[in-house]
């Protein structure tokens, strides 16, 4: 007899579900120039039918079968000539070969490095620097990408490995706006699931990559050297896992108290934790690294606000025409398997192209909407900068806030007055005694000023630093000072303290 309260029934659920389209657009958009780069390259290794071009192939919306239908004059010729080919002798067949080998001429598919493509760009009046040679050196997700494919990951696995490793900071560790929650959703698997590969990417080298914070960065590395008996690690383990927040601030004898240690065991702790990586990747100080190219130009031209999308070195992509050929031609002259495994390439390419040059509009739009708001930053200087925030982004060019937020993540433009992140565009602001709107980066400026003129031996508390800025007009709380002297990453008055 069935138990009470249980039963069945059917249910009306509401879900988002991303198609593979959607979330390769998504991870594309979030790609720095760098990045994009090193995802394009990839791209064209693992798919044999996508290639460069000097032009970007329009794709048209249409079906392969459709296409088939609609060249059947074009097929029934190519089965002519294959018909006339079987009746020829060995030579005809070698003149066959030889046409094919022109048209996937390896030689074409390799950037020609005498004869470079002009650049889509405004010329730089540096551009001679461009010219000097640097060493290659690896970057932070080509070394992780590398390992990524060494671990035991089925294909979704790797995407989401993939995803992780495209949102890390330069410093390495995972960007907070992620979690794992976020990346289950996305590719619909559970937090657990997601949890576990990231545990195996923090970790690859350098140990405590992709960390969510410093503690776990801590943890992780002490764990990975406690495991491979490179020393004992007990104590400084147990003061990371259990102590954690009265250590950072220096309380030690609450800590002894915890753990029933003594300071002498604390002093040892300190001193190997000391020696941990709390940055793991800031170890990859590359060329390319020491500055930032921009994915944006905003040129005042003519008294007009220029805007161009960096494409220097992003090559336009196409279908190969061959691949296109034989996909079109008779069944029975193409062994299904082959013309299944085409079908999936030129659609993985397609989906490929119409991303990027979805990535591209998208970011176009985006730019020129903040530019149109904070049209006084780009002919003015920062200090005319407006408060604004992403919705108001958002509305303007009727896309969700996420996407938005997925344009600005880690992208730079270079203005007149030099190279910004698009983030720091978007802030709050609030009204002064005059009526004002004054942007919380001018408070913020304003807060840091402050704090680098006090008196070492006697720093300012959060209580002080929030009357002289009401006394300057600008009225501010308490946990507000607190909240943006965190953003600052400047610690407590206690710990500013010189002795």
């Amino acid at each position: 007899m069935a138990k009470p309260g249980l039963g069945y029934g059917l249910y009306q659920t509401q879900s988002q579900v991303l198609k593979p389209q959607q979330i390769l657009v998504s991870t594309l958009l979030q790609l720095p120039m760098l990045m994009l780069e090193q995802k394009i390259k990839m791209e064209l290794e693992k798919n044999p039918v996508l290639e460069e071009s000097e032009e970007w192939e329009d794709i048209q919306e249409e079906d392969e079968e459709v296409e088939i239908n609609e060249n059947k004059e074009e097929s029934e010729k190519i089965q002519e000539e294959f018909d006339t080919l079987e009746e020829n002798n060995k030579s005809d067949e070698d003149k066959l070969n030889d046409e094919v080998e022109k048209e996937i001429d390896v030689e074409d598919l390799l950037p020609n490095d005498e004869d470079p493509p002009e650049p889509r760009l405004p010329k730089d009046p540096n551009e001679e620097d461009r010219d000097i040679p640097e060493v290659y050196r690896e970057s932070m997700s080509e070394h992780l990408l590398n390992q990524l494919h060494m671990l035991k990951l089925d294909e979704s696995e790797f995407q989401v490995g993939e995803y992780i490793i495209y949102n890390l900071r330069d410093d390495g560790w995972l960007d907070a706006e992620v979690s794992v929650e976020s990346i289950g959703e996305i590719f619909e698997i559970s937090p657990e699931a997601v949890e576990d590969i990231l545990a195996q990417i923090q970790r690859l080298d350098p140990v405590g990559i992709a960390a969510r914070n410093l503690q776990e960065c801590l943890l992780v590395q002490l764990a990975v050297k406690h495991e491979a008996n490179e020393g004992d690690y007990e104590i400084p383990l147990r003061i990371l896992k259990e102590a954690y927040t009265d250590f950072v601030n220096r309380r030690f004898e609450k800590v002894g108290d915890i753990l029933d240690i003594s300071l002498d065991e604390i002093k040892a702790a300190l001193e190997v934790i000391a020696k941990l990586n709390p940055k793991p990747g800031g170890d990859f100080g590359d060329a390319r690294s020491n500055y930032i190219i921009p994915d944006f130009f905003v040129e005042l031209v003519d008294d007009e606000l220029v805007i161009s999308l960096n494409e220097y070195k992003t090559p336009g992509l196409r279908i190969s025409n061959y691949y296109k050929k034989m996909l079109r031609q008779p069944k029975k002259l193409v062994d299904r398997e082959v013309r299944k495994f085409l079908k999936d390439k030129i659609d993985s390419a397609k989906w490929f192209i119409k991303a990027i040059r979805q990535r591209q509009v998208t970011m176009q739009k985006t730019m020129e909407a903040i530019v149109e708001r904070q049209e006084n930053f780009f002919r003015k200087g920062p200090e005319h900068i407006k408060p604004m925030i992403m919705k108001d982004i958002a509305e303007v060019i009727e896309m969700d806030i996420s996407t938005v937020s997925r344009v600005c993540k880690g992208k730079y433009v270079e203005t007149d007055y030099g190279v910004f992140e698009l983030k720091y565009f978007f802030n709050e602001g609030m009204e002064t005694e005059d009526g004002d709107a004054l942007s919380t980066l001018r408070i913020k400026d304003r807060l840091k000023e402050i704090i680098e003129g006090e008196p070492p031996r006697k720093p300012f508390s959060d209580d002080k630093l929030a009357k002289m800025l009401n006394e300057e007009g600008i009225p501010i709380a308490r946990r507000t000072v607190a909240k943006y002297r965190e953003q600052l990453d400047i610690p407590v008055a206690r710990l500013r303290r010189s002795i």
